[in-house]
């Protein structure tokens, strides 16, 4: 006989229903999870209430998925790569490009560039009146009107 799952597909302690909390059991489902969530940066104690267990629990039967926080970025990024181009060589054509996109970005990684460029500030828009105001303090000098502006504003001693 195989092993009791619960509604959610998890396995069932041997000890369910009898005195004492039962213990947890670490699933491959579970196990992939952690080492999911360790390559997205997360923190142990984010980690163990996704799972809903203790930082104990999680330490004791997730210690080998913990150990690899180091590189398990780069572990769920190759896996990434791996099956985008298996996806790609199977005729996939949205897989190419989002593997295209991938490579760019890690290209942008090892490079040390951002990934996108900062742009910059637009200056703030004036309203009509404020616009009007700003073209008044400039008077066109190529007309007799503005030069006798231009000359009242600023008078030469």
């Amino acid at each position: 006989m195989g092993e009791i799952l619960d509604l959610f597909g998890e396995a069932v302690p041997a000890n369910w229903g009898e005195r004492g909390r039962p213990q947890h059991i670490a699933s491959q489902q579970n196990r992939n999870r952690v080492s999911m969530l360790v390559a997205l940066g997360w923190s142990n104690v984010r980690i163990a209430a996704a799972l809903f267990v203790t930082l104990p629990t999680l330490r004791k039967h997730y210690f080998s998925e913990m150990k690899f926080r180091d590189v398990a970025r780069d572990r769920l990024n190759a896996t990434m790569a791996t099956k985008l181009w298996d996806l790609f060589m199977s005729g996939n054509v949205a897989a190419g490009k989002e593997f295209r996109d991938f490579v760019e970005k890690n290209d942008l990684m090892l490079y040390g560039q951002r990934e996108q460029p900062v742009k910059p500030e637009k200056a703030a828009k004036l309203g009509k009146k404020e616009a009007a105001e700003a073209a008044a303090r400039q008077p066109d000098r190529g007309n007799r009107l503005g030069d006798l502006m231009a000359r009242r504003q600023h008078p030469v001693n």
